[in-house]
């Protein structure tokens, strides 16, 4: 039990990293990529680039160490859920580091767009749509990841009460949601930030709940 314990903390710990450290790092090289003259400001704070890059990275590892710091708890329950959530979580990753690659790529795009004296409509642009552009579909993608198999992950939780069976709903909207938004913008529909909210929320809720409360005794 006390292993179980330990188990349950690290794994709020670690969603709580990766949550931080995806927002911190996302913000960092959105607050350059979102200008509409980007490719003269990646090169001059690519330190800044580079520090938000790092951060996504130690998301991605958070999101594998989660998936391994629950298989334990989760195997005794339904091995096969717990065995795919390891694997859907390390695709996740995969997925998230080639999408955090793109902005790498333009600190070297943006170099050579300003030693070229900034020509308009040259195929740095293009280049740069490419990176934004796959950036942004990487994102997506590793939504969808996640979505799917969390929502068996909160199927689980619900079945087995390892939680409370109100954090379980909750949990299963909120990826339900992330699952849609992500669907939504891979076909062209932007729905905003709306739909990300219950998703990020039960991201937050869910690791205190680990770390004060643990799994339920009963059930585990």
């Amino acid at each position: 039990m006390n292993s179980t314990i330990k188990s349950a903390r690290i794994a709020g710990i670690l969603f709580l990293i990766a949550t931080v450290t995806y927002m911190l790092g996302n913000g960092l090289i959105e607050a350059i990529l979102n200008d509409p003259e980007y490719l003269l400001h990646v090169y001059p704070h690519q330190t800044q680039v580079t520090i938000g890059v790092l951060l996504e990275f130690i998301n991605s590892v958070a999101a594998v160490g989660i998936a391994i710091t629950l298989f334990p708890i989760l195997k005794k329950q339904n091995e096969q859920i717990a065995l795919g959530y390891v694997a859907f979580r390390a695709i996740e990753a995969v997925i998230l580091i080639v999408g955090a690659i793109c902005p790498l790529l333009l600190i070297h795009v943006s170099k050579e767009y300003i030693a070229a004296g900034a020509p308009a409509a040259s195929y740095f642009q293009t280049i740069g749509s490419v990176a934004l552009q796959g950036k942004f579909l990487s994102f997506q993608l590793a939504m969808i990841v996640l979505g799917l198999y969390s929502l068996l992950l909160c199927y689980l939780l619900y079945r087995s009460k390892l939680i409370p069976r109100f954090l379980s709903i909750f949990g299963l909207i909120g990826y339900a949601s992330l699952l849609t938004s992500a669907l939504l913008e891979i076909f062209g529909h932007s729905a905003g930030m709306l739909l990300f909210i219950p998703g990020a929320l039960f991201e937050i809720f869910f690791p205190i709940w680990l770390i004060v409360k643990g799994f339920n005794k009963p059930s585990l």
